[in-house]
């Protein structure tokens, strides 16, 4: 019983599932510490760069909230875009020349040709003054013509003076032959033979004062002929002006074209100088366009124009300047160069493009806000590792799509064009995705 005792007192254990291990490699512990280090380190050189931009950026923006552009070099056109409105080339104003009643025998709109009578102005002033100077015409013409008969008798006069001068001299010569024969001979006394000679004297001083008195009175004669014809042509002339005057009446038109809006009703009185309407010459037209006065000191007659008439371009030329600058603008007027487009309007609105300058082989960059928010002396450089940096900048002339860089920039620099608000002066910015 004892050992049977002992044997059902023996219990199983789990000594046959025990698996003998080997001892660790101390070795093998130090390469999983340096490994997890190594990490660590590598995580480090990684993301110093960002903790560095983070670190110098006092200011985040979205990188889908800016604009930016590429510095380039090329060709800048310095230019000025305005809007301005088509006006006729040639449109003048038709004026009465006198005071009166006026007949209009034309409507707005109507097509007329050169020369062609418009409107007649009915002045009985002006027609009463004009028989008046041509009566007075005709008098003064009747008085020459009287003058110029006395002329002629009162010079046959002093011509019939002087022949009778001839004779009395020509007798006085015989008288003195005879007187000097009878000398000769002594049969004549000295007192007479004298006489003779003193008559003969006197014959040749009478025949010699009466040519002189006939040549003067002659040229006396022409002159108040002459003064009285300068009357005439002075009469002449008034009496034409006044008759230019009356046919100054029939308003004409100057051009072809067609009839604006008539300023006068039918059978107004109208006075001197009062407009009546005005003709539109459609067949050539130029552009009226308003400058902003900031561009006045660059603007010259001659500069090319580039205008725009829905999808076609016309080239243009500045033809006038106004000397004055009225609420900020300067008023100009541009010609196109060549036939311009025949489907335009009085008055109708195109966009114009004035080049005032061109500048070759030049540092620019896409003109935008930054020009504005910036005063043009402040640029943001966009570098590798997605910041950016204030720069200071000098610009110079500006189009409408560009702006010279004078200095601060070199090309292939990437800046925001934007407006710089966002940016709150910062000297770097970080921008985020």
């Amino acid at each position: 019983m004892g050992e049977t005792g002992r044997q059902a007192l023996n219990i199983a254990d789990t000594s046959a599932q025990d698996v003998a291990l080997e001892p660790r490699d101390p070795r093998r512990k130090q390469l999983v510490f340096l490994s997890i280090g190594v990490a660590v380190i590598a995580s480090i050189l990684f993301a110093a760069p960002w903790v560095k931009r983070w670190a110098n950026a006092s200011v985040s923006i979205p990188i889908d909230r800016i604009r930016t552009a590429v510095v380039t070099r090329g060709d800048l056109t310095r230019d000025v875009s305005v809007q301005g409105r088509i006006v006729a080339a040639v449109s003048p104003t038709l004026y009465a020349s006198a005071s009166g009643s006026i007949t209009l025998q034309v409507d707005a709109g109507e097509q007329v040709t050169a020369g062609q009578i418009l409107a007649t102005v009915d002045s009985p002033a002006l027609s009463n003054e004009l028989r008046q100077a041509e009566s007075s015409l005709e008098q003064r013409k009747v008085e020459l013509e009287r003058q110029r008969i006395e002329s002629r008798q009162m010079a046959l006069d002093k011509r019939k003076s002087a022949d009778l001068a001839d004779v009395a001299l020509v007798a006085a010569k015989r008288e003195q032959r005879r007187a000097s024969d009878a000398n000769d001979r002594g049969v004549i006394a000295v007192i007479d033979y004298e006489k003779a000679q003193d008559e003969l004297r006197n014959a040749e001083l009478a025949y010699k004062h009466a040519i002189a008195d006939a040549d003067l009175f002659d040229e006396r004669l022409a002159f108040e002929l002459r003064a009285s014809e300068f009357e005439v042509s002075r009469q002449l002339l008034l009496v034409n002006d006044l008759r230019r005057q009356i046919d100054d009446l029939s308003i004409k038109s100057p051009v072809d074209g067609i009839v604006g809006d008539l300023l006068v009703a039918q059978k107004a009185a109208v006075s001197r100088d009062t407009p009546v309407m005005a003709v539109v010459d459609l067949t050539r037209f130029e552009i009226d366009a308003l400058i902003p006065e900031s561009y006045a000191d660059d603007l010259a007659i001659g500069m090319q124009a580039e205008i725009q008439v829905g999808a076609d371009r016309y080239t243009g030329q500045l033809v006038a300047v106004s000397p004055e600058i009225v609420n900020n603008q300067v008023a100009s007027r541009i010609r196109f160069r060549d036939d311009g487009p025949t489907n335009l309007r009085q008055n109708q609105r195109l966009t114009t493009r004035i080049l005032l300058a061109e500048f070759k082989d030049v540092l620019m960059v896409q003109r935008g806000q930054f020009l504005d928010s910036g005063a043009g002396r402040l640029a943001y450089v966009i570098n590798q590792n997605r910041t950016a940096e204030r720069r200071t900048i000098e610009t110079g002339a500006r189009s409408l799509g560009a702006v010279q860089i004078l200095s601060g920039l070199q090309p292939g620099d990437t800046i925001v064009v934007s407006s710089l608000d966002p940016f709150r002066g910062a000297e770097t910015v970080l921008l985020s995705d």
